[in-house]
């Protein structure tokens, strides 16, 4: 059985592929609804503790992560996880690691890189992905991918 978000509430981003992926900043509070079954945190910090599993990835804000290839893993688990689970990807804002992982997901969808960042400005947030350097990341998120596999 698949359990996956409403493709009509608030952050949630539907890939090519049908696949509903929800972006989220936790400075703000937890939406009303079901709770995700995983979540990919993007923080120069230790999470706080949940209550669904989670996986995390350094990753300060502004900036990229700190092991891009246990990124590129990570995006993958989370990318194959949202064919059948509520997948959640956050970091504080929700906006510019979010947006570039986000973006990243959509690469792995098959989006291709140099559209990522413009898709999911459209399906997701206007203001997604924040620097250069992030959109830098999205378009060589490929070969970075491809490593680590």
């Amino acid at each position: 059985m698949t359990h996956t978000w409403d493709p009509a509430a608030e952050g949630v981003l539907r890939l090519p592929s049908g696949r509903l992926v929800r972006g989220r900043g936790l400075r703000y509070p937890l939406p009303d609804g079901p709770r995700p079954g995983f979540a990919l945190y993007l923080l120069g910090h230790r999470p706080p503790e949940v209550d669904w599993e989670s996986s995390w990835v350094r990753w300060p804000d502004f900036w990229l992560p700190a092991d891009r290839g246990a990124a590129a893993a990570a995006l993958r688990e989370a990318w194959e996880r949202a064919a059948a689970e509520r997948v959640e990807v956050a970091c504080n804002g929700g906006k510019g690691r979010t947006g570039t992982a986000l973006a990243c997901l959509a690469v792995l969808d098959g989006v291709p890189a140099g559209e990522a960042v413009g898709y999911v400005r459209e399906h997701y947030r206007a203001r997604a992905v924040e620097t250069p350097w992030q959109r830098r990341f999205v378009a060589r998120f490929p070969r970075i991918a491809g490593a680590a596999r």
